[in-house]
């Protein structure tokens, strides 16, 4: 796609004189400028902007009426200089109809003049004293400066990407907006020029209403409202300006500013289009489309995807959770709750009192005991029956085996010690295998006999093994087959290795308000490298660090995130993590972390085809049986 998918936006308000066209044709003049300059292909200006929203009786006057045309005339005259597609708001005289329109200009032409279709008449809004709704389908031009212009049921598409949809104010308030039947009909982007005055409260509703509309129409709502210019005899408007795409904020205005603002953003195009082919709901939505609608479409320019700029941010953690410290709080404890109740279910629908689990003193085996306590305590159960194991071998470090036996005693469930080293040494005698040669079947070997180990316990006891694999192993298939790739619930199967860091660290940080000891030890396991110990140490120093593997972790989950979740290709995903990663890791890193990412993706399928059960916490998840269907021998070389 051009650009990367992404399409430049913005959305502007201004302070000037009321009723006053030509002020505000150069307020609109010196925006367009900026936009323009900045390469924007879109932007949205607010509800009759040319003349201001609160001229009341005086839109019954020619000489506002005539004065808003010859500057309508010259903002398109001006425009002819400009590539941006901007859109403006005036009235306009429909064979003696006033209409609230969006008019929407660019290179010298007006591309298109759309009607408001719902008209507040409540309240502190009498509109429909002014202005007449359009329900008049029938009416598809106007005479504009000699020239006939599309009019009513309009999409603006371009060689950019996008599908423009227009409604105005009110349209969003309706029960059913005009933006509905746009998106079906293909808009990507929905911009509504406003004129929305201030009230206690009404302006977290009014974000509100835009968030979800863009969620549910799967767009970017493009939002901007009038502000300062507007009178005061009644009400005050603040300027409130939105964008959202698809329930994410891009940018946002300040309100109540005398100062003129714009905000310019990157709506990601290519991330709705992949959104609405994978939502089956939306496509079966379109046969509620009642409306028919022109497509025009606008000439221009692309920019060669190298030299693109992109405004936005590009968050390098993709999983974590961009909150405030209040928020998340809640966050954390919604997914471990997650995980929790879902091994509760488990556990009472089996009739089972007991688990076992292999504690090493790493993260995830952490966050997975963490998960367990939890579901234990939510059932009123005792937590001695949770029964962790601890298994040193030939890799384990004093650090990892100290801080598994800590944890265990302080969260005070029941612990096995059951060492490893002559079992695999009499394995490596039974299959002919050099111990002094470290390759694979010398560490699966180690794998696997944890993993029996952990089996047959958990038989011993009459309970159930619980896995530790987190879903950043289970994509890169970091994980020896029928070894720790199996047990009979895995509670961390869709939280990444970069979550599982920030659950741990959270959890610390509660828990030390009770038992400094338990924060302690949790802060050192996030500090310990990350390591299946599985290569010999002395047991002071960990030989075997995964990341010098497979490469940084934060890495890895920003991949997958980008290739799982937004189905995005290589060249896309190597643009933004070069934004995402600047300065920590460099263009050639970052495509060698790629190329052995997605070889061990597509390697590895099978292992994930018979992953056992476990909970789906976030939007990306592996299991075979709700999330990803691939086959396990597909080439990877177009990838």
């Amino acid at each position: 796609m051009v650009n990367y998918g992404f399409v430049k936006c913005a959305i502007a308000t201004f302070n000037s004189g009321l009723s006053n066209p030509m002020d505000a044709t150069e307020k609109i003049k010196d925006l367009i400028r900026h936009a323009d300059s900045r390469n924007v292909k879109v932007l949205i200006f607010p509800e009759l902007s040319l003349t201001g929203y609160t001229c009341q009786d005086l839109f019954g006057y020619s000489q506002l009426m005539e004065s808003a045309m010859e500057c309508l005339k010259e903002l398109v005259s001006f425009s002819a200089s400009y590539d941006v597609l901007f859109v403006v708001g005036a009235p306009i005289n429909v064979s003696d109809t006033l209409y609230n329109c969006a008019i929407a200009i660019q290179a010298g032409k007006i591309h298109g003049v759309v009607p408001k279709q719902y008209l507040p008449n409540y309240g502190e809004f009498y509109e429909k004293r002014w202005f007449t709704a359009y329900t008049d389908n029938s009416i598809t031009s106007v005479n504009l400066f000699g020239e006939n212009v599309p009019f009513g049921n309009l999409i603006f598409s371009s060689a950019a990407g996008y599908k423009l949809g227009l409604e105005i104010c009110e349209d969003l308030w309706s029960v059913i907006p005009p933006s509905s039947y746009l998106a079906l009909a293909g808009a990507n982007i929905i911009a509504n020029l406003s004129s929305s005055n201030e009230l206690v409260g009404k302006d977290a509703y009014r974000k509100e209403l835009i968030k979800t509309q863009s969620s549910r129409t799967i767009s970017a709502y493009l939002y901007t409202s009038t502000g300062f210019s507007e009178s005061t005899s009644d009400l005050v408007f603040g300027g409130s300006g939105y964008a959202f795409e698809n329930g994410k904020q891009l940018a946002a205005t300040k309100r109540y500013q005398v100062e003129d603002q714009i905000e310019i953003f990157d709506v990601d195009i290519e991330a709705l289009k992949n959104e609405r082919v994978a939502n089956k709901t939306f496509s079966d939505s379109k046969r509620s489309l009642t409306q028919s609608y022109r497509e025009i479409f606008v000439s221009q320019k692309a920019i060669h995807d190298e030299g693109y700029l992109i405004d936005r941010s590009v968050n390098n953690h993709p999983f974590v959770p961009n909150v405030d410290n209040d928020a998340r709080s809640n966050v954390c404890k919604e997914i471990i709750s997650i995980q929790s109740t879902a091994l509760a279910r488990r556990l009472s629908a089996i009739k089972n009192t007991k688990v076992t689990i292999g504690i090493s003193g790493g993260l995830d085996s952490t966050l997975a005991l963490l998960v367990c306590y939890d579901a234990f305590r939510k059932l009123n159960l005792d937590v001695s029956g949770i029964m962790g194991i601890t298994m040193p071998g030939f890799g384990t470090t004093d650090r990892t085996y100290n801080n598994a036996v800590k944890l265990c005693k302080e969260l005070g469930i029941t612990l096995r010690e059951i060492p490893i080293r002559d079992a695999c040494m009499q394995h490596f005698k039974d299959i002919g295998h050099d111990p002094s040669v470290h390759d694979i079947t010398y560490e699966n070997v180690q794998a696997r006999e944890r993993t029996k180990i952990l089996m047959n316990m958990a038989n011993k006891h009459h309970g159930i093994l619980v896995g530790t694999g987190d879903l950043s192993e289970l994509v890169l298939g970091w994980c020896t087959y029928n070894g720790d790739h199996m047990s009979m619930y895995g509670v961390n199967c869709s939280i990444p290795k970069t979550l599982v860091k920030y659950l741990i660290e959270w959890y610390a940080i509660e828990s030390g308000k009770e038992n400094p000891a338990l924060k302690d030890t949790l802060l050192d396991i996030i500090n310990t490298p990350i390591s299946p110990e599985l290569l010999p140490t002395d047991g002071k120093e960990v030989v075997q660090k995964t990341e010098n593997t497979v490469g940084p972790y934060e890495v890895i989950d920003f991949f997958i995130y980008n290739l799982l979740r937004r189905r995005f290709s290589r060249d896309k995903i190597m643009y933004l993590s070069r934004i995402a990663f600047k300065g920590t890791y460099s263009s050639d890193e970052l495509s060698k972390y790629y190329d052995g990412f997605i070889k061990r993706f597509f390697r590895n399928q099978f292992k994930r085809n018979c992953i056992p059960d476990g909970p789906k916490v976030g939007t990306v998840s592996v299991s075979p049986r709700g999330d990803l269907r691939m086959p396990s021998d597909a080439d990877s070389s177009n990838w």
